[in-house]
């Protein structure tokens, strides 16, 4: 049995599924969550020789004292997460000098995060973590790892995950080389949804 571990950049994932399966612009704010641990499962389970070792997600999260309420919301989603047997890394977000009423505008953004997941999925590459790793985004700064867990002599091999929709399709590729991709539809979507509301109550 093949060992794999699923990568998640979780805002990048919840706003690609936002953006296949719903109108981002007037959704209900849980329309595109997901349940990491499923999408974990239906992955794996694609090829009957492997097993799910585990799911990282890699998020930002807001500030407690600028957004007190999407920082409680970001806190119970990432226990959740845990709860299910995830591993969850975090950073705090960045915020423009002044905001929310900074000139020019301007919003939070997630710093870190990408090096965050690039970094691991190459030092558990170098340890034998796993036979498989399943990256889940669309950001391409993530290639120059993939390119070195191929590269460095592992054996380890690297897939991808992205959802598609007839107005959708979005995914990593390498330039040259066969970068199998695992797409993900509105039936997976739905058999993986989490509608959850973590903002109640905040």
């Amino acid at each position: 049995m093949k060992s794999v571990i699923v990568f998640v950049d979780a805002q990048n994932f919840y706003r690609n599924a936002r953006r296949a399966f719903f109108d981002d612009r007037t959704a209900p704010h849980a329309s595109g969550q997901f349940r990491p641990e499923a999408v974990g499962r239906v992955l794996a389970a694609r090829d009957p020789n492997r097993v799910l070792k585990q799911v990282r997600l890699y998020t930002g999260r807001p500030d407690a004292l600028l957004q007190p309420k999407a920082h409680k919301a970001s806190v119970k989603q990432c226990q959740a997460w845990e709860a299910a047997g995830c591993y969850v890394f975090h950073r705090p977000l960045r915020y423009p000098p002044g905001w929310p009423n900074a000139q020019g505008g301007g919003k939070p953004e997630e710093k870190g995060i990408d090096v965050a997941m690039a970094v691991d999925l190459v030092r558990l590459a170098q340890n034998g973590a796993f036979d498989v790793a399943i990256v889940c985004t669309g950001d391409t700064d993530l290639i120059p790892a993939i390119e070195d867990v191929l590269d460095g002599g592992s054996g380890a091999k690297v897939e991808v995950a992205s959802w598609r929709s007839a107005g959708f399709r979005q995914r990593l590729s390498l330039p040259g080389r066969n970068l199998w991709c695992h797409w993900l539809e509105l039936g997976d979507y739905s058999a993986v949804q989490d509608a959850t509301d973590f903002a109640a109550g905040n």
